[in-house]
């Protein structure tokens, strides 16, 4: 339902978010929404960011003879992290598109009418841990509306375990981008196949080139997320021991909601490239990776002015041609944005910097047609990946990688490194020597 209310709200002017009391009233909507009208209770203010979003997300939880906690809404808002309500907000619109489709309402549901959606999106190619999310976004809403959790029936749980058991739990992995490729030894072998070594080396000098660097760079020292990642800012990263190196202050990250904070190591490598890309494009402060704008101009030859005699009778009078103009030779711009990258343009930049790569003969021992055909597995985790299984394979213990990367739970770099494991386990040293 929240679908069909959104594209109704922008084409009516009657219907903002400052003033919801138009959508209260509204007899073809069918809902009531006091609390969500009512701001006479708020004690203070409320930051417009979250006010939009708490709006958003009560627009697409409206139905008939609900009632909205503003108070709870808000309060979620202001606890939980902007993927989670973005991932709770896309889950409810779709099912109230569902529910619509099957003329039922949305909330509250029964525990059947959760199933059957669990069922329909996992014939629609839905993985378990997807469904397992839907489930969950199902019992937060009705949480927040105060309403009974239909997703705790046993018939919910079923309904996953069964397409559970049909396509299986693993989940799909980002193909590992690390410093010297698929080796035994990254710090000694001969790099192999597309690594983070040969594409920082083909990275041109122009703003692009050394912003690029030095966010693949910054991505593969410190294992962050995308969003993390574009989260640096150049009052994040403070002096180290090492005069050459310096530390990464992370002020959120995915497993750290409460903003505890963490630290990374930048080498000195890393540390070269941010300080290049900082001089060149003039940050001082704020977001270290920025937008470029690449603007383009082409070539334009010398003309040389002519006299209006010159002109046939048929020819189209344009005063421009009896002025010269000398010769411009092409030319390439480049404009830094204020504001930091979007998240979900590491990946685009990522797999551009490895296609430009392929077409130099960086990676001498890959067929270029074969690379190519590889850059659409490669995304903007592949750098976390990357380190987790470098450290690894230079014997570093679980613990220690789980600090690194700033895991809780054991289970992601031990799914990472399930091959690697395999062959540097005891069945692969036995029988690699067996020949």
């Amino acid at each position: 339902m929240g679908l069909l209310l959104f594209g109704w709200r922008n084409q009516n002017p009657t219907c903002d978010k400052e003033n919801l009391s138009h959508v209260a009233e509204n007899p073809l909507l069918g809902m009531s929404v006091p609390e969500m009208t009512d701001k006479s209770h708020l004690t203070e203010p409320i930051d417009t960011a979250i006010r939009e979003t708490a709006t958003d997300l009560g627009l697409a939880l409206r139905g008939p003879g609900l009632n909205i906690d503003r108070d709870l809404l808000n309060t979620y808002v202001k606890a939980a992290a902007p993927n989670s309500i973005r991932a709770l907000r896309q889950d409810i619109e779709s099912f109230g598109l569902w529910c619509r489709r099957e003329k039922q309402q949305p909330f509250p549901a029964s525990h059947k009418q959760v199933a059957d959606w669990l069922k329909y999106r996992a014939d629609e190619g839905a993985a378990p841990a997807s469904l397992v999310r839907y489930k969950a976004s199902i019992a937060k809403a009705h949480r927040l509306l105060g309403l009974d959790d239909p997703t705790k029936h046993e018939l919910c749980r079923l309904a996953i375990a069964a397409h559970r058991r049909v396509v299986g739990s693993k989940q799909r992995q980002a193909r590992p981008l690390r410093f010297r490729g698929a080796v035994k030894d990254p710090v000694q072998d001969s790099p192999r196949g597309i690594n983070v070594r040969a594409i920082l080396d083909t990275c041109d000098n122009n703003l692009s080139g050394l912003r690029n660097r030095a966010l693949l760079s910054t991505a593969y020292d410190t294992g962050l997320r995308a969003s993390e990642l574009v989260a640096i800012e150049v009052e994040d990263i403070l002096e180290a021991l090492d005069p050459d190196a310096r530390l990464l202050a992370i002020k959120r990250h995915k497993g750290d909601q409460e903003g505890e904070g963490a630290t990374a190591y930048l080498s000195p490598r890393s540390v070269e490239a941010i300080e290049a890309w900082r001089k060149a494009a003039e940050i001082n402060e704020g977001p270290i990776f920025r937008r470029v704008v690449v603007r383009r101009y082409a070539a334009r030859p010398a003309r040389k002015a002519i006299k209006p005699s010159q002109l046939s009778g048929q020819a189209l009078w344009d005063p421009r041609k009896f002025v010269g103009r000398d010769e411009v030779a092409a030319r390439t711009e480049y404009h830094v944005g204020e504001k930091a990258l979007h998240p979900g343009s590491i990946t685009p930049i990522f797999r551009k910097m490895i296609g430009e790569a392929i077409n130099t003969g960086a990676f001498g021992d890959l067929d270029k047609e074969q690379a190519r055909r590889l850059i659409a597995e490669f995304s903007s985790h592949s750098t976390r990946v990357g380190l987790n299984q470098d450290l690894f394979a230079v014997g570093e213990t679980l613990a220690g990688i789980m600090d690194a990367l700033r895991w809780k739970s054991p289970k992601m770099p031990l799914a990472y490194n399930r091959n690697l494991a395999a062959e540097a386990g005891a069945a692969g040293r036995l029988l690699s020597k067996l020949g």
